[in-house]
């Protein structure tokens, strides 16, 4: 794809591989033997789950929640949306999702489901984190601590809205659409 925006080569395809497995193999120790439901952040952490599952030797049920948000937004107040597919209380819940950048919509999403239902377990599985990201009190699974909080597009991570399907991940190329 030749976009403007698509900048430095942060995490090629292999790398992303690599680090679905690394995920996988310490969400399979931990939850050996066990059912366990994945609740996916949708969009964003649609290509990291189905990568992810595939590689998951325990039981799964699976759902989703959205909370649209700008990335990077640490004050994100939109509405949580949640359906419940699946009942969650009294079993042991990851919440799934691409990145953690900010931190500040996955920071509301565990206390909403915390405050709203009665896991017996809660924590979070995620390809990368960012090292600006706030405080988020739950067990947090990932495969790259990066750097920097660089704005990054590709495998979920979107630059408006579009990007997403890229199957590496870039440092975001601010420029002037105007020239």
């Amino acid at each position: 794809m030749g976009n403007k925006h698509i900048g430095e080569l942060v995490l090629s395809q292999q790398q992303i591989s690599q680090g679905v497995s690394t995920v996988a193999k310490q969400l399979n120790h931990l939850y050996a033997g066990k059912t366990v439901v994945l609740i996916t952040v949708v969009p964003g952490g649609i290509l990291f789950t189905a990568d992810l599952v595939r590689q998951l030797s325990f039981e799964v049920e699976m759902d989703y929640i959205s909370c649209p948000h700008t990335p990077g937004d640490r004050q994100n107040n939109s509405t949580i949306v949640y359906h419940q597919n699946i009942e969650i209380n009294n079993k042991p819940v990851i919440v799934i999702d691409d990145a953690i950048e900010s931190g500040g919509t996955m920071q509301r999403l565990i206390a909403h489901l915390s405050a709203q239902f009665s896991p017996s377990s809660l924590s979070i599985a995620s390809l990368l984190v960012k090292p600006g990201r706030v405080d988020i009190p739950v067990k947090q699974h990932f495969a790259y601590l990066m750097d920097s909080d660089d704005m990054l597009v590709g495998y979920g991570l979107p630059w408006n809205n579009l990007n997403r399907n890229l199957p590496y991940i870039s440092k975001l190329k601010v420029v002037d659409d105007k020239q």
